[in-house]
């Protein structure tokens, strides 16, 4: 067996080195052979891992956040190549909706080692030029995006309560933006919405800045989308729905709407979307679901 190790070098200030060197020789120890790609961009990245595919590799161990982890699915969907974590990252709420985030570099090793897989679903997206990205969480859209624009900026703290901290700031300024948003329903009817909103979000996984349950209900292997919209309201009863959105109970709230849909297209002005943590790029974009794209390691 042959294992590539993706390693994001500035993972947890430093730390995904010598979490991939402890997998590593974990990995080695029973016999498996191990390649090691830390690359100083994500381009340089994602060639490598592109490379080390094509000559024929039998998994991927990505050591990192959501961002290390969105790179692997960008070369791994649709192949059977399966991908571990080793959830090192701010947010890994991917790793979170794969039961992987409490594993150490031993953890992780040990679920390629035992080598249960399990195939979930992936959303792709289609920009306005027509090129093609995929994320395995939720997209952001709106003030969420602005959000999660403001904690990749922030130097301190880390981990979850950078997003809380974020989210506060921005709420500030919050504002209903005009969006147009075209969805098709799981039950193949269409609807389209054309309104002011605070947000859309488009979740094939159920959480997004570490652990909020913006899409409660999504699942990952359903074959479906879950959409959720918030419609503007005055600051202060937004402020008061936030603590129900961090449990999850703010999808039978009156302002906020939600759909199964097997694709949507949702366009505003001025803004970027975000997908696992980092920016996809400015709307108008097309997202759909692709049944099954992924194979990852279940816990061992």
């Amino acid at each position: 067996m042959h294992v590539a190790l993706l390693v994001n070098p500035t993972a947890r200030s430093g730390t995904g080195i010598p979490a991939a060197r402890r997998a590593e020789d974990r990995l080695r120890g029973h016999g498996i052979h191990t390649t090691t790609l830390a690359a100083a961009s994500a381009a340089e990245s994602s060639r490598l891992l592109h490379a080390v595919l094509d000559e024929g590799v039998d998994a991927v161990l990505a050591a990192g956040g959501d961002g290390t982890v969105n790179l692997a699915i960008q070369q791994l969907a649709g192949r059977p190549v399966p991908l571990g974590v080793i959830p090192i990252g701010t947010g890994n709420d991917l790793a979170t909706a794969l039961g992987l985030r409490d594993l150490d570099a031993e953890g992780a090793a040990d679920a390629v080692i035992a080598g249960v897989t399990r195939t979930i679903d992936l959303a792709r997206v289609t920009r306005a030029d027509g090129s093609i990205t995929r994320y395995g969480t939720v997209l952001a859209a709106g003030f969420d995006s602005r959000v999660n624009d403001r904690a990749n900026r922030m130097r301190w703290p880390r981990g979850h309560a950078r997003y809380t901290i974020a989210l506060l700031v921005e709420f500030a300024t919050l504002h209903g933006v005009p969006f147009v948003v075209e969805l098709e329903l799981a039950d193949g009817g269409v609807e389209r919405i054309d309104r002011e909103l605070i947000m859309a979000t488009v979740g094939n996984g159920r959480t997004y800045g570490g652990g909020i349950p913006i899409c409660p209900d999504a699942d990952l292997e359903d074959g479906l989308l879950d959409v959720t919209l918030v419609r503007p309201a005055g600051r202060l009863h937004l402020l008061r729905l936030l603590p129900r959105v961090y449990k999850g109970t703010h999808t039978t709230v009156d302002e906020v709407s939600t759909y199964r849909v097997r694709s949507v297209r949702i366009e505003a002005p001025g803004v970027t979307a975000y997908a696992d943590g980092d920016p996809l790029g400015a709307l108008p974009l097309q997202v759909d679901v692709e049944p099954r794209a992924l194979t990852v390691f279940a816990p061992a």
